[in-house]
């Protein structure tokens, strides 16, 4: 028994002085990452020998290339281990043999008991074990270690479950600890009928180091951990804290999760689902705590002894409940204990969140009756409410449910827990009604006067602070009403109803005795509480005039508040909407904190019902007219700051409200349809009129003053109006409030202020005739910020068309694209409006259409239906572009609005004709399949509409434009010998209108392929001119991504997708040429050899006339396709010469010379260079397709030829 007494905490201390396997080489062994593996010190790959020899030496069952590249790196690694020998020794014997003997031995011993002393594995030891051991050869050593392991292991199959502890100094030696280690690894792999893994391990927790084998076995078999981790915690003790077994176990499977702590959960699992060993699945649960950096959230710990105590199992909480009972029996708690360890986490988690400065003194009759936000006491911080909720709740368990009996340390710490002041937020009041329903259930906490007296004052400050609270849904709206219950039932003594209401509130039953309550009930009825309740005169008591952050204290904003959150006034039928508006109105900077709290519940009770027996029991919104008579001079435009009534503030929270309402709106729609309520939305003409960007951009410049006003206005905006929040404009008024902004300022003349919009009218009429004056008043009006040039927006825009005549110098025009973006950033939704309408095209006896606001959301192609001209005016279509992307993204904004407004419209009768419950979100599904359809063939044909732009004239082409001359420049300059003449021949290509244009689409069409690929994707599919081809792959950055599709693009059955797709990537070959092209380049050769066997003659010139240039490509690019695809040429040319050998004998000599060609190219480089060959002017003649292909071959493989013969 002293064997049994000594070894019990000898499991942890035994192993201290071993080194154990990492989890980095435990993860490295698991996915057999030989770099990994390569990186470990000797010491460490010294563990995994006996793995990693017999990976290297037997025969795999993974053939590939792959691993015989590992399998080459494993044996270089083991070549330089000493002890590699040893081990390959233990492999050579013959374990067929061994097994067998084996089997008769455990025969023997079961014939004549488990205690017989003879043996078939090991004739008589001359010496002990150990010496045996060292002086044996590896066949001997392995039946040493058999024949001992088996010895264990029947005596464990015959101990019924009774824990025993064998000395075995062959598992005790430190000298050979290693050697048997390698031994038992290769015994196990070699013979596991023998020797199941589950067996040996379950053997060698009754051996010292006992778990420092076990963790080495099962990092040499990775894939057992959970198997042997389950088969240990199967047949563990219910109990694990009461038996040197159940200790020996839980520190062994410690150890395994230590070295595989991705599993650590997943084992903890395991000792649930088995309710055996409830000290490892805590063990491991503070391993885990110790590792996580969670200081705010709450701790795994808390969370998983909670879910036992808390679950509907009541089986797992019994079993757990029964571990803390019999922990505290125990008379001596040491800190090996795995229970005193968990009281000890608690109680360090309960004091990091305790509030860190409190008054020690008792606070007099006079200080209760100070404001209840005056308090000597330091409130418990927002970030912990949610933490020490959920302590409080674990607390409630283990006293309540498993009979934990608090010792003095923790029932003071939970006492001033209890009685901390939490913020006034949901998680707040939460806290504090559990707080005094455990105040309620464990009066025995409160031992003391002091306490007593700190438990009152506590008290005092939940009954001030609450005073207006009052609730229509019952004890968990507020705590005020979980007072005024509690108070009802004591003066009633109807406490069986107080244990009711205390065990409901904590979410678990707990026997409570009536009489702990007695105490509490004269507090109640005689010292603290008052018959205060709220009365309707709330909504009389005036606005805070100028309300900001800088009026502290508990004002009427608090208690309109807490009565909005109790739904109070829809419960009398108060209204509050002239309230709250004029106290919006009474607003400024710094920000109240309390505002936007108010707003987000003032409009919660506008949506939902206060109950559900009567839906029309909410509050009244603000009527678009106050809204408009908010922003009163904003909206004009004229003389802002003069006009303005109210202050940037308040109308920057009316912004909010109604962001906020119509979201809130969209998100209820089905909520609010199943009550069958429709509050009203806003209209669009009132959004129309608010001008959000410049308020936006006023809120930017009040950061620290608004508080978090302005972060939640841009989330409201990038969810609700996407074209606000373009990336570019946000660069470009970066730009404008700069230091340029400063030196503009300085440069403001007085001359800049006296042009009124009607000089600008009057300069712009006399264009055609006069351009000094316009260019004079619109430099000057560059000076002015962007908020005074908005009078002038109207006279700009409306005056476009004409910028649009000829003669018009592009001074002119980008002064007024200047000017344009600038207003962009305060206006931009009116501006585009007027834009679009004025650059309409101009049709005699026409009358132009004007176009709102939603006209151009539902239709964004409308920008592009201008005047022609202005695709050869690169400044006006800059603009034009830039309200496309925004209309663009308006229209998904829209008709995401739009699905979700109308959700419900054809659900009733949907509903009514069809019966099966599965079927009632079809509908859904078809609506937003739709609209995905609707927005990809929008964006597609803006693009195809783009692409079209990019196309020369007939006039254009007259004049010697070709769309591919950026394309054919710049190669010229990269493969000549002389780039200056390059440049000079593509000079007049590139300074051209229509350049600058593309250049401008290229940088739109990039952006929205980004955005979104698969509209790259449906494009392409879509197909276009095959000559933008060299524009496309060199003008849009991330053409590249059409190398993941074309492969499905080669796959369609039309023709013209194939050549489309085999156009195209031979530009992207030259273009990007990546790995990934000459695979893709090589599957596109592949194909057309493939087809070449299955066209009619007629598509088989229809398909390789327009693609063998493109082969040609495809050599430039990737040299290592030259064999494959001359080779194709030559097979086309002889199905070709096949085909007309009936007719002509001409092709015969082709397909030699295409012969000699492949064969000698050396000897026809100076053909190749003959202006014949060049121009394809031989033999072309004839109209017979297949001779036309064969001369069209032929000067395909005269351009590969001599393109590698001059060396490209």
């Amino acid at each position: 028994m002293k064997v049994l007494g000594a070894g019990s905490t000898v499991m942890m201390t035994e192993c201290t002085n071993l080194q154990f396997v990492s989890p980095f080489a435990f993860e490295a062994m698991q996915k057999v990452d030989v770099v990994r593996l390569a990186s470990l010190s000797d010491p460490e790959l010294r563990l995994l020998l006996p793995c990693l020899v017999r990976m290297a030496l037997c025969a795999p069952a993974d053939q590939s290339q792959s691993w015989a590249q590992d399998k080459k790196l494993i044996l270089r690694l083991l070549s330089g281990v000493e002890a590699v020998n040893s081990i390959v020794a233990l492999l050579s014997v013959d374990f067929h043999a061994l097994e067998q003997d084996a089997s008769k031995e455990q025969q023997l011993r079961h014939k004549l008991g488990g205690g017989s002393g003879e043996s078939i594995l090991v004739s008589q030891l001359q010496h002990g074990l150990t010496l045996e051991f060292e002086h044996s050869d590896s066949p001997r050593r392995l039946r040493l270690v058999l024949s001992e392991l088996l010895a264990i292991m029947n005596k464990v199959s015959e101990s019924n479950g009774e824990f025993f502890f064998k000395s075995s100094e062959l598992f005790e030696s430190p000298v050979y600890l290693e050697e048997a280690a390698d031994v038992l690894c290769i015994l196990q792999a070699e013979l596991p009928s023998l020797l199941p893994i589950v067996d040996v391990a379950e053997a060698l927790l009754h051996v010292r180091n006992g778990a420092w084998f076990l963790c080495l076995l099962v990092a040499n078999v990775p894939d057992s951990f959970n198997e042997v981790c389950r088969g240990l915690i199967k047949n563990g003790e219910r109990q694990d804290e009461e038996s040197l077994g159940g200790r020996r176990r839980t520190d062994a499977l410690r150890f395994l999760c230590k070295m595989n702590p991705s599993q650590a959960l997943k084992v903890r699992g395991m000792v649930v689902e088995e309710c055996h060993l409830p000290g490892l699945g805590v063990a491991l649960t503070l391993d885990h705590t110790k590792n996580e950096a969670c200081e705010d959230g709450v701790s795994d710990l808390v969370c998983f002894v909670s879910g036992l105590l808390l679950g509907t199992n009541a089986k797992v909480r019994t079993w757990f409940g029964t571990f803390i009972r019999n922990g505290q029996q125990r008379k001596r708690e040491t800190s090996s204990s795995v229970l005193w360890q968990m009281r000890r986490q608690l109680l360090l988690e309960l004091m990091g969140i305790l509030p860190t400065v409190r008054s020690t003194r008792i606070v007099e009759e006079a200080d209760v009756d100070m404001e209840p936000n005056v308090s000597v006491y330091s409130g418990l911080k927002e970030e912990h409410v949610v933490k020490a909720s959920a302590l409080l709740r674990l607390y409630c368990a283990l006293m309540g449910i498993a009979g934990l009996k608090p010792t003095e340390e923790e029932a003071e710490q939970l006492l001033q827990l209890m009685t901390s002041r939490p913020p006034a937020t949901p998680a707040g009041v939460r806290f504090v009604s559990l707080s005094f329903c455990m105040l309620l259930a464990f009066s025995t906490l409160v031992s003391t006067p002091e306490q007593e007296q700190l438990m009152v004052v506590w008290l005092s400050w939940m009954i001030k602070e609450e005073a207006y609270f009052e609730s229509t849904s019952g004890v968990s709206a507020s705590f005020g009403e979980m007072l005024l219950l509690v108070a009802m039932y004591f003066h009633s003594n109807q406490l069986s109803a107080i244990i009711d209401l205390v065990c409901s509130t904590l979410g678990m039953k707990i026997v409570i005795k009536p009489s702990s309550l007695s105490r509490m009930k004269t507090i109640f009825t005689q010292e603290i509480f008052t018959e205060q309740v709220v009365t309707a005169h709330a909504v009389r008591v005036p606005v805070t005039s100028n309300l900001s952050a800088n009026i502290t204290g508990f004002l009427p904003i608090h208690c309109i508040y807490q009565l909005l959150r109790s739904r109070s006034f829809t419960k009398h039928k108060v209204s509050i909407k002239d309230w709250i508006y004029r106290q919006l109105c009474e607003t400024s900077t710094p920000l109240h904190p309390q505002l936007l709290p108010l707003i987000d519940v003032y409009i919660n009770s506008i949506l939902t019902p206060a109950s559900k027996s009567n839906p029309q029991a909410t509050n009244q919104p603000v009527t678009e007219q106050e809204i408009l008579n908010i922003f009163q001079g904003v909206i004009g435009g004229d003389n802002i700051r003069l006009n303005q009534r109210f202050s940037i503030t308040a109308q920057l929270l009316v912004l909010y409200y109604i962001l906020s309402y119509e979201e809130a709106l969209l998100a209820n729609t089905k909520t609010l349809a199943a009550m069958q309520r429709k509050p009203k939305s806003y209209s669009s003409s009132l959004m129309d009129q608010i001008p959000i960007k410049f308020l936006i951009r006023q809120a930017q410049g009040l950061q620290q003053e608004l508080g978090g006003l302005h972060s939640a206005l841009l989330r409201l905006l990038a969810t609700n109006y996407p074209h606000l929040c373009i990336v570019d404009d946000w660069i470009c008024e970066e730009e404008i409030t700069g230091t340029d902004a400063l030196l503009r300022r300085m440069l403001l003349t007085n001359n800049a202020k006296n042009h009124s919009p009607k000089q600008l009218q009057e300069a712009f009429s006399a264009v055609p005739v006069n351009h000094t004056q316009v260019m004079q008043i619109i430099e000057h009006l560059t000076l002015l910020s962007a908020s005074e040039l908005i009078p002038y927006a109207e006279v700009l825009t409306s005056n476009m068309n004409q910028l649009l005549n000829s003669g018009v110098p592009r001074r002119i025009l980008q002064t007024v694209n200047k000017l344009w973006m600038v207003l962009n950033t305060v206006m931009p939704r009116r501006l585009w409006v007027m834009t679009v309408n004025a650059l309409q095209p101009s049709i005699k006896f026409v009358r132009q259409q004007k176009y709102t606001q939603n006209d151009l959301m539902i239709d964004p192609l409308i920008v592009l239906r201008c005047d022609q001209r202005v695709h050869r005016c690169p400044p006006l279509m800059d603009i034009t572009l830039h309200m496309l992307n925004g209309y663009l993204l308006a229209s998904k904004a829209y008709l995401s609005a739009h699905l979700k407004e109308t959700a419900e419209q054809d659900r009733p009768s949907q509903n009514n004709t069809i019966g099966l419950v599965g079927q009632t979100d079809a509908p859904e599904v078809t609506r937003e399949e739709l609209k995905n359809a609707l927005l990809a063939a929008q964006d597609s044909a803006a693009v195809q509409i783009l692409l079209e732009i990019c196309l020369p004239t007939e006039e254009e082409k007259a004049n010697g434009v070709n769309p591919d001359s950026l394309l054919r420049n710049v190669q010229s300059v990269i493969t000549t010998s002389t780039p200056n003449k390059g440049i000079e021949e593509g000079e007049d290509n590139l300074l051209c209108n229509l350049r600058e244009v593309q250049c401008l689409i290229c940088c739109l069409l990039h952006q929205m392929y980004i955005a979104d690929p698969n509209i790259a994707k449906l494009v392409h599919f879509q197909g276009y001119p095959c000559e933008l081809l060299p524009l496309t792959v060199a003008g849009i950055p991330s053409m590249h991504i059409c190398l993941d599709f074309i492969p499905e693009l080669i796959a369609q059955p039309e023709l013209e997708k194939q050549i489309f797709a085999i156009q195209l990537l031979s530009h992207l070959c030259i273009q990007y040429a990546l790995p990934k092209s000459l695979s893709v380049a090589r599957l596109a050769v592949n194909v057309m050899g493939t087809l070449l066997t299955v066209l009619t003659q007629a598509k088989r010139y229809a398909f390789f006339m327009p693609t063998l240039p493109s082969l040609v490509s495809f050599c430039r690019a990737f040299p290592p396709l030259y064999e494959d695809i001359m080779s194709l040429l030559i097979q086309i040319g002889q199905v070709c010469a096949s085909d007309v050998a009936t007719q002509t004998r001409d092709i015969d000599p082709i397909i030699t010379r295409l012969q000699q060609i492949k064969e000698k190219p050396s000897g026809w480089s100076q053909i190749c260079k003959d202006s014949s060959y060049k121009n394809g002017s031989r033999d072309t003649g004839s109209m017979d397709p297949d001779v036309q292909l064969c001369h069209c071959i032929e000067r395909t493989v005269i351009e590969i030829i001599n393109m590698s013969v001059s060396g490209i």
